[in-house]
């Protein structure tokens, strides 16, 4: 694909069309009442949008929508064939408006138009092929029974499910949860952050233009509301939310209180990298650190925001941490040359600054601390490191989602897992070393749903299973694993005689 340059996409930008309408039983529609809320871009502080604020009266439209769809089979008793062939209509679809997509994303979000157009687009776009081709090649069971009986074991879509998504990879996040649930014959209520709704209110009318029946697919967007009446729905028959951890415990409630539908929570993170004096490529194992918590602004649930290394080779290290870090310099997320873009808002911007105080108050600044390109009216963030004195620093033990990264020290092997597994999360971790031993070891003693053993968020196929131990959540995204959250068993067992 062709490098486009910064002129292109401010011109793109100055004449997009953007929705920002709901969209329910396939039209857009104004939220109940007219009630909207402004949608700003963080690259300058300017409004994008009005967007739909959406109360009970939309949440109830669209889940009776999804309901309506899905009891009429018009989806959902559609051969796995059928459902494939227009699955991949729409992914055809997404990349087809490839720049109009990632450029609502780097609007939006703040994000690199490098990586909107590399990464979180055609990444979405895969993950509906992915799933679409999986679904005409997984069958069920025939169980061992009684020579008398056939047993059957077989999935059956759930329902109407509803998934709630975060700002910091809109669309790719989306496309985690809705491209199983669609393709195994569910009906989606997708409910997108108010900080990002854009890109998820434009996939719902491409979906539509795709083959997919009206009802189908819906978008309810608005701030907190929704997604709480959503969990709180009692035809809602799961809740599929990627988020923070106090969020999702309080969705597990909602969802005891209403019909214990199904939620599937993937959560928080604090996620070690773990440097070994062994480490058999320093400078790809800097380079590595630096990209594990500045890429995405740090807005990232596998952060690598704890940097664990070896007292033994610690001040080569940072030396080359430092000098990849600088590398990330905050610029316009419409220059193709920017590695480094804007915090989501200003919460977010005045959240990361906070710890980034509290952090100068317990441990040692290396580099950065600053909010930068002010004048822009955007929100901007040098890459920061601290040198943390003990694991017990605020800045190294809670989920900051910024570019923050806290480097701690350790003596051996068996200190290194106990810092790393110190966390009340467990998303991801890697560790870096020359001797096979220590690096299988160390991934099995490590209580992190992905581990990575010399690389850094490295295996972005939808083969591998994606989720968390401990208050990382529950249930995994991607893989024939996450096809299967969204289905219920059902055995059938036949008497022959």
């Amino acid at each position: 694909m062709d490098k486009k340059s910064l002129a292109f996409w401010q011109d793109k930008a100055a004449t997009l069309s953007i929705e920002g309408r709901a969209f329910i039983d396939g039209e857009y529609r104004d939220a109940e009442g007219g009630r909207t809320f402004d949608c700003l871009s963080p690259i300058d502080g300017k409004l994008l949008a009005k967007v739909a604020d959406s109360g009970a009266a939309d949440v109830d439209a669209a889940v009776s929508a999804a309901r309506r769809a899905f009891d009429s089979g018009v989806w959902s008793g559609l051969n796995p064939r059928q459902r494939k062939a227009i699955l991949l209509r729409w992914a055809a679809s997404i990349r087809e408006h490839m720049d109009e997509l990632a450029l609502l994303e780097t609007l939006d979000a703040g994000k690199p138009i490098a990586d909107t157009t590399s990464v979180d687009v055609p990444g979405a776009a895969y993950c509906v092929e992915w799933f679409a081709e999986a679904i005409d090649k997984v069958g069920g069971e025939v169980a061992p029974a009684d020579h008398h009986l056939v047993g059957l074991v077989t999935r059956e879509p759930i329902g109407v499910v509803a998934a709630v998504v975060p700002w910091n990879f809109p669309i790719l996040m989306a496309s985690w949860k809705f491209g199983p649930a669609l393709a195994a014959g569910n009906s989606v209520v997708l409910k997108p952050s108010e900080k990002s709704p854009l890109t998820a209110i434009r996939l719902a009318q491409l979906a539509l233009d795709a083959g997919i029946p009206a009802g189908v697919f819906n978008v309810v967007p608005g701030a907190g509301e929704p997604g709480k009446l959503l969990a709180l729905h009692q035809d809602v028959d799961c809740l599929a939310f990627t988020g923070s951890t106090n969020v999702g415990k309080l969705i597990m409630q909602y969802a005891g209180q209403s019909n214990l539908k199904r939620v599937w929570l993937e959560l928080g993170g604090k996620s070690p990298n773990i440097v070994m004096p062994d480490c058999p490529d320093m400078d790809r194992a800097a380079n590595a650190a630096a990209g594990a918590i500045f890429y995405n602004m740090g807005e990232m649930c596998t952060a690598g925001s704890r940097l664990l290394v070896h007292r033994d080779i610690k001040d080569v290290f940072l030396d080359k941490l430092i000098a990849a870090a600088r590398s990330y310099t905050p610029g316009n997320p419409l220059d193709p040359n920017t590695s480094m873009g804007a915090i989501v808002d200003k919460v977010q911007l005045e959240r990361v600054l906070g710890y980034i105080e509290a952090g100068r108050a317990e441990a040692k600044l290396l580099l950065g601390g600053a909010r930068v390109k002010e004048e822009t009216g955007g929100f901007y963030i040098e890459p920061t490191i601290f040198e943390i004195p003990a694991s017990g620093a605020k800045v190294a033990r809670e989920e900051i989602f910024g570019p923050v990264l806290s480097v701690i020290t350790f003596d051996t092997v068996e200190e290194a897992i106990r810092i790393a597994n110190d966390s009340e999360y467990g998303l991801a971790a890697a560790v870096w070393t020359s001797n096979l031993t220590i690096a299988h070891e160390v991934s099995r003693k490590l209580r992190a749903g992905t581990v990575w053993v010399n690389c850094y968020d490295e295996g972005g196929d939808m083969n591998f299973p994606f989720g968390g131990y401990k208050q990382s959540g529950n249930g995994r995204d991607k893989s024939l694993h996450a096809l299967e959250k969204y289905t219920e068993l059902k055995s059938t067992l036949v008497r022959l005689r």
